[in-house]
């Protein structure tokens, strides 16, 4: 016979549901109101898709209230200590304090929010309380995905030695403030789980999130290529076949030539750069005293050297109210 161990009264379950709703409700205020302050594109990532799932976590809490003979979707914190704590949290709000932001929820909150579920995992009675095990399960999982998302991004951000000491005393502070107030709970704090390791799948991959930061920045021309540039460029306003000719591998479309003679192009300046694979994407804009001519060359780099493997004319419109 299975004994039924671990039962919480139905008033101390709500309890912890109010207490559980407080912390993820006021977590994803927090985390949705830094969203336009932060300037990292990973950061930003991160935080967009873990406020979703913190909407969901008290939205879960806040519906599990009325099975206890409760009203629905309440929050209450433990104490006005745990209220400090979660102020403390949200308070890095000024330029330049990205990672004290994500310290405070992915290296305190969060860790301590995974432990006391684990806890209350563990002594909840499986037959007795079969939803706030389902509720406990769900928050679990994606707690320890986020943990591991967030610590994925902080190191990316802080590699410094000032960063370090920096977020450090950060981290002690609110550990302090979170210790002050017993927790999440107001009961004390459970111990500390280890941090995930890689092994812990991540759907939100931080890794993803910082290749995308990455790639939003803009690439340098080469050095190679930015002489070779140049060169077309040059040979573009003169219409110089045999110059173009140096960097073609086939002969320009016949309404380019005409477009670049019917322009009378004095000048040219490179508007935009684009890197597509193994492609150098160059935008000209060759102008004239009338007229003003776009062309888009795409470079690829050979055993030759830099080649035009494509130019093609994007348009061509009067110089006057032309914007560059």
């Amino acid at each position: 016979m299975q004994i039924l161990e671990g039962h919480t009264s139905a008033d101390d379950s709500a309890r912890l549901c109010r207490n559980y709703r407080y912390a993820c409700e006021r977590m994803m205020r927090i985390m949705a109101g830094w969203i336009a302050l932060t300037p990292e594109l990973s950061a930003k990532l991160l935080l967009g898709r873990h406020v979703w799932d913190n909407a969901q976590h008290a939205d879960a809490w806040g519906r599990r209230l009325p099975e206890l003979r409760a009203h629905a979707q309440e929050s209450a914190p433990p104490n006005d200590a745990f209220v400090a704590f979660m102020d403390a949290i949200e308070a890095p709000e000024e330029p330049g304090r990205t990672v004290e932001r994500l310290v405070g929820v992915y290296r305190v909150l969060k860790p301590h929010l995974l432990a006391v579920y684990e806890a209350h995992r563990r002594r909840a009675n499986p037959v007795y309380e079969p939803p706030t095990c389902r509720i406990l399960d769900r928050c679990i999982e994606d707690e320890r995905r986020h943990v591991a998302a967030g610590e994925t991004i902080i190191l990316h951000l802080a590699g410094a030695p000032d960063d370090q000491a920096r977020i450090a005393a950060w981290q002690g502070t609110l550990e302090g403030l979170l210790e002050r107030a017993q927790g999440v709970t107001g009961e004390g704090l459970p111990p500390a789980t280890p941090a995930p390791g890689r092994e812990v799948p991540l759907s939100d991959d931080a890794r993803e999130f910082i290749r995308l930061e990455r790639a939003s920045q803009p690439w340098a021309m080469p050095e190679d290529l930015e002489k070779a540039v140049k060169a077309f460029g040059e040979a573009l306003i003169v219409v110089d076949g045999i110059g173009m000719g140096r960097f073609l591998d086939a002969s320009p479309d016949a309404s380019i030539l005409l477009a670049l003679r019917d322009s009378r192009v004095e000048r040219y300046r490179v508007v935009a750069f684009a890197r597509l694979g193994r492609h150098r994407i160059v935008k000209y804009r060759l102008e004239g005293a009338e007229r003003a001519a776009s062309i888009n060359a795409r470079w690829e780099q050979g055993v030759d050297g830099w080649r035009v493997g494509a130019l093609d004319l994007v348009k061509v419109e009067l110089s006057q109210p032309s914007r560059a």
